[in-house]
């Protein structure tokens, strides 16, 4: 994250910043200039006597956009139940800017409230970043309104050619949509959503990955990109109007109106956004904002880690029937196929809310299993749910009765409640106590488990809460709608945009506490597969279940979606059962989940000696030449979105190493045996040799040029099939 904004007024940087600015009149500070640049992005900012601007944003290769207006500041909070407008004024003593940092700060006498508006670039290539924080330096509580993130009004000609791009999340299952390239014509308005929950409606938009990428649809393909770092609930929102394309991004306003309680001394912070320039399209933003992903929001540790992205087996495919036999049985399976990580999944608690083994099950606990894991050389991780409560009765769950847990609840259960197998009611982990409780708990459980990785699942963020007690703003009851689902009561009111910032800030704080504590441990991110697949996540996670749905098909759609957006590393794919009468249906089944991050969660034991030799040797190939181009290279989508009847394709290419591969799939048509792949990215003189691993075709070398024109033929005569081409270097190019 950026840098705490309290650190904008200390006065070592006020004495900075006279040195640095000359202590600048008042008059002077209405027209502050100040410049951020990395290699592909420069931005021009002024700050002005009331309000600070965002001047101009321009890509390093050569296209620039002049935003046309000035930052909207709070206009009035509520204090004591009346509306109090405000009139902010620069600082200049307390604002500086430099070649990674720009702070304008901004004060308001009654009430007295500070405002830092920061830009910041933390890498040398890729977007920069963008938050508001509010201060209340006052002796009473306020009212804060809604304070964007974001906000763009870029001049473009009228008749321009522009494009919005944006991607689904793959939460349940894939839409048979999952990416949108959408025409930007005159008053084109889209607004796009993105929640914890991610629950997809019939006939209504699916959620989003929070981030939009606009470009022009001629020429060299080049735009902007914008996105969101939070788990919250937020929007994204793109008009166009005359010589106007306007966008506003951070918190979601409704169901509104929205307000945030701001305790003397506290400090509110708008969602952190990120602000790029590209060219060559939605590939083009995405080659560049993955690795900017990676090398900002990533865990370095992680990324150090040799045998990143893991190979692993999952318990899953036996559901909660999984015990301390079968658990020792995968972990031997695992050694045998070369496997890294033993994941144990639901299924292994006493209860709902109650993170003990079942002794029934586990009679040795989990740290015998996770040594047993250790001592084969394989990690270990476990599925948890950490903010469910139910009924278990033990000392230290969360019981759902209990009258201090009661109050945690985002409403009140009723005494014939029933919690499902693995899912219970949301404790709001925005309330001090409840999140002290969590942090408590996830410690325990990683330290007693002498766990490797910990998943989270389930409705881990309150999302809406009926209580006038807790930190976040009270509901008003005419807009409060409770809605029961799956064990769980889901509360939407007017603060449900609060409760969930509120909840979302304790996530991250505990999760940044145990990192700190176990800076190896590894986190997944699950909530219902993809139902949290965000930039913040990606800032507090390792890697993401990217779908509830495992057959080849909807893995390859949820990939080929996320992909554009998100490390490909971090992406976890689940290969579950699924007919597969010859072998290459099996390698067809295999590699549809091996293109980012891959679990196996079948019972290996069922496949034949045949299959078990295959999938050994595919692991083999996966770990020593897939994964450093699934870590390292830059990816393409070289084919339409799988839709399990045509042929689609990845792929990778690391310009670096001069080698790639391409996954070939070969759709259920019978009377397509052949397809053409352009490929992209090569050098266009450059030979490369081509190696196809399933001996689909004798390798060849061939010009970059062909491959980028003509394009890379793939013969298959199967359907549901597949093929991998590895490229490389054969000879210098010219």
């Amino acid at each position: 994250m950026l840098e705490s904004c309290r650190e904008g007024g200390s006065s070592w940087i006020a004495i900075a910043t006279c040195l640095l600015l000359g202590c600048l009149s008042q008059a002077q500070s209405r027209v502050l200039p100040a410049s951020l640049k990395t290699a592909d992005v420069v931005a021009d900012f002024q700050a002005q006597d009331q309000a600070p601007r965002l001047l101009r944003l321009a890509g390093s290769f050569g296209a620039s956009w002049k935003n046309q207006s000035q930052e909207t500041l709070p206009k009035s909070i509520e204090l004591g139940g009346t509306r109090i407008p405000l009139r902010w004024r620069a600082v200049p003593g307390l604002s500086h800017a430099d070649g990674r940092k720009v702070v304008f700060t901004y004060e308001s006498d009654k009430p007295h409230l500070r405002l830092q508006w920061e830009w910041e670039a933390r890498a040398d290539f890729g977007p920069i970043e963008h938050r508001i924080c509010i201060e209340n330096l006052g002796t009473q509580e306020i009212g804060l309104p809604m304070v964007d993130s974001l906000r763009l009004d870029w001049h473009i000609p009228a008749a321009g050619d522009l494009h919005n791009f944006y991607v689904e999340k793959g939460a349940d299952t894939p839409s048979a949509a999952g990416t949108h390239d959408e025409v930007v014509g005159q008053d084109y308005h889209w607004a796009g959503k993105s929640t914890t929950y991610a629950h997809p409606v019939p006939g209504e938009p699916r959620e989003i990955i929070p981030a939009e990428i606009v470009y022009t649809g001629q020429g060299n393909r080049q735009g902007w990109y914008a996105g969101i770092e939070f788990s919250g609930r937020t929007r994204i929102a793109l008009a166009r109007n005359g010589e106007s394309l306007q966008s506003v991004l951070g918190l979601d306003p409704e169901p509104g109106p929205f307000q945030t309680r701001l305790q003397p001394g506290e400090t509110f912070e708008t969602p952190t956004t990120f602000l790029g320039a590209f060219r060559d399209g939605p590939d083009g933003a995405g080659n560049q904002l993955r690795p900017w992903v990676r090398a900002v929001l990533g865990n370095p540790l992680t990324w150090k880690d040799p045998q990143y992205p893991l190979t692993v087996n999952n318990s899953w495919g036996s559901g909660m029937q999984v015990d301390e036999g079968l658990a020792l049985q995968m972990m031997a399976q695992s050694k045998e196929l070369g496997l890294e990580m033993f994941h144990l999944d639901a299924g292994w608690f006493r209860a709902v809310g109650d993170w003990i083994p079942n002794p029934r099950k586990f009679p040795h606990g989990l740290a015998f299993l996770a040594d047993e894991a250790h001592r084969h050389g394989l990690r270990i991780g476990i599925w948890t749910d950490w903010t469910q409560a139910a009924l278990s009765t033990e000392p230290g769950a969360l019981n759902v009765h209990d009258p201090q847990v009661a109050d945690w609840l985002v409403s009140d259960m009723g005494p014939n409640w029933k919690p499902e197998e693995f899912k219970g009611q949301t404790i709001d982990i925005g309330v001090p106590a409840a999140h002290a409780y969590a942090a408590k708990e996830v410690k325990r459980i990683v330290d007693d488990y002498h766990l490797d990785m910990l998943e989270h699942d389930g409705y881990l963020v309150a999302q809406g809460c009926i209580r006038t007690d807790h930190p976040h703003a009270a509901p008003n009851q005419s807009t409060l709608r409770i809605v029961h689902d799956w064990a769980s009561d889901f509360v939407l009111a007017s603060n449900s945009t609060d409760v969930s910032y509120h909840a979302v800030r304790a996530y991250y704080d505990i999760y940044e506490k145990t990192r700190r504590e176990h800076p190896g441990l590894l986190f997944e991110i699950c909530n219902d597969g993809g139902r949290m697949i965000d930039f913040g996540s990606a800032a507090h996670g390792d890697y993401f279940s990217i779908t509830d749905t495992y057959d080849p098909l909807s893995n390859r759609r949820a990939f080929y979606d996320t992909s554009y957006l998100l490390p490909a590393a971090m992406l976890e794919s689940y290969v579950e059962k699924w007919p597969v009468p010859r072998m290459e249906n099996f390698l067809y089944m295999l590699r549809s989940g091996m293109m980012g991050w891959v679990s196996i969660m079948t019972d290996t034991t069922a496949w034949t000696l045949e299959q078990h030799e295959a999938a050994r040797r595919s692991i083999v190939l996966y770990k020593t030449k897939l994964r450093p181009l699934i870590r390292d290279a830059q990816l393409y989508h070289v084919s339409d979105r799988p839709d399990g009847v045509h042929w689609d394709g990845i792929e990778y290419y690391d310009p670096a190493q001069s080698r790639g591969v391409l996954y070939a799939f070969r759709g259920g048509v019978g009377v397509e045996p052949d397809h053409r792949f352009v490929l992209k990215g090569l050098l266009a003189a450059q030979a490369y040799r081509l190696h196809f691993e399933d001996g689909s075709a004798l390798d060849h070398t061939v010009r970059g040029s062909e491959l980028m024109g003509l394009g890379l033929n793939v013969h298959l005569a199967l359907p549901q099939s597949s093929e991998l081409v590895f490229l490389s270097a054969d000879s210098p190019g010219k």
